[in-house]
This record gives C-alpha cells, structure tokens and sequence, in this order.
C-alpha cells in the first residue's frame, strides 16, 4: 500500500514526468541534494576538529574554488551533452505509465540487479581506462584531477565518462524490466551511493559499515583508488576486485598501465 501510495503521487504529476526536462531536472536535483549535506562538512570541517576525525585524508582541504570549478563543470555536462540526448530519447521513447505500482519484493530484486549490474559494467569500463593508456589520457583522466575526492568530484568527468555511465545507469532498468518506479529509486539509489564513495568523509552510517563481511567498499575504498590509482575498480562492491586482480595475478597479465607513467603529466 505504501508503494501504491508514493507510486500515486508521482503519477498526479505525469505532466511533469512526460516532459524532456524531468530526467535532467531529476537527477540534477538529487545529485545536489545528496552534495550539500557533504558541502556543509567540508565547509565546517577547517573550524571544527571533530569533523575533520572523519575525513580520510584529515590535511586535505576544499576551497571554494575547487567547488564550484566541479560545480560549474557538472552542470556544463548536463547542459551540453545530457540535455540533447534526453529529448531525442523522449521523441525516440514516449514515457508509458502503468496504474499498479510494483510489489516490494519485486522492487528490492530489480534495484540490487541494476545495482549488481551497473557495478560489474563500471568495473570492466573503469579498468580498461586505467589500463589502457589512450584511454586514460583521452578520457578518464580529468577525474583524477583530484586525489582528495569530495563530495562535488563525483560528477567531474569528460563527456565521454558521463555519457557512458549515464548509459549503463539508464539501459539497465530497461534490459531488466523494471517498473518505472523501480527505475526512479534505482537512479536515486546509484547517485547517493556515487557521491557517498567521492565524499571523502568515513562516517559512523557510512554505508559500508552496515553491509558486513567486507562486501561494500564505500568511501574509504573508491578514496584509496583516486589517491593511488592502483586498485579498487569497481565503484561499490569489492568482489570483483578480488576476484579479478587474483585471476590476472594468476595469469600474469601484463598490461601497458598508465600508473607507470608520470600521472601529473
């Protein structure tokens, strides 16, 4: 019923949700909402030692400056290059609305499979741009501007990386099935979980600490990737990290690595 309910809601704004601009304006809007929180600690954090406790690089420091340098270039991106693809996608495909919501066994299956999903894709994409050269001066390099992630670093990435992670963000409900609701909290869930692993804070209700055995990597995990560059591939989970590291060492893979190259160059 409480499915249904919030599922009623949202569709008493279909004219909202049948415009080109919601899906820009959606995750947009989410995306700074889930920013400011993390904003307002880095801001306190020079004043107040207790918040720097939690901060996983403590010497680190955000500027103003720095902030609205990923500010300005997110919204570039959602402007230039996901605002057009979003109208050709809304003439392409004209939002459907069924009445029923889903059930909500049915909606926590197909939000972890679209989350299992889009980790394994992200592992794959993320380590082939860090193994392939080309790839990672042409692409991915401009998000390791950054060494020390905060929370507006998340989105500070080439068109080519926004679009692809837009793609396996966006195709996943649809190769899955998934009901329309079940592709809104899918979306919301991925940004949180996105800006919690860039935040650069180790907080008591990280989310790392309430998934056990080690299985969630979190903030402290995705933070280690962007200072060393090495390891931690995969953005949320570490299985496949462990578990392909070990085959490659197993094999002795030899890959032309871009970490051996001066990475300020």
């Amino acid at each position: 019923m409480l499915l249904q309910s919030l599922w009623d809601f949202i569709l008493g704004h279909h004219v909202w949700l049948r415009s080109p601009f919601f899906p820009v304006l959606f995750s947009l809007s989410v995306y700074l909402t889930f920013c400011l929180p993390f904003v307002v600690l880095d801001l306190l954090s020079p004043r107040l030692a207790w918040i720097r406790t939690f901060k996983i690089q403590q010497k680190s420091h955000v500027s103003w400056t720095m902030m609205w340098s990923c500010l300005a270039h997110s919204l570039y991106n959602h402007v230039v290059f996901l605002f057009p693809l979003t109208v050709l996608h809304w003439f392409w495909r004209p939002a459907t609305f069924m009445p029923e919501a889903p059930g909500t066994l049915r909606l926590i299956w197909d939000v972890v499979a679209c989350l299992l999903l889009f980790d394994f894709q992200y592992f794959i994409w993320h380590l082939l741009h860090h193994k392939v050269p080309w790839l990672y001066r042409t692409f991915h390099k401009v998000h390791h501007k950054h060494t020390s992630t905060f929370a507006l670093t998340t989105e500070y990435s080439g068109a080519w990386e926004t679009l692809s992670l837009g793609f396996f963000a966006g195709v996943n409900p649809l190769l899955l099935g998934c009901h329309p609701l079940t592709e809104m909290l899918f979306y919301v869930l991925n940004i949180w979980l996105s800006v919690e692993d860039h935040s650069g804070y180790d907080l008591p209700w990280s989310t790392h600490r309430l998934v056990p055995f080690g299985l969630y990597g979190g903030a402290p995990h995705h933070d280690l990737h962007h200072l060393k560059f090495k390891s931690n591939y995969a953005p949320y989970f570490t299985h496949w990290d462990r578990g392909f590291w070990d085959i490659a060492q197993a094999f002795r893979l030899n890959f032309c690595t871009e970490e051996s190259a001066n990475w300020t160059s």
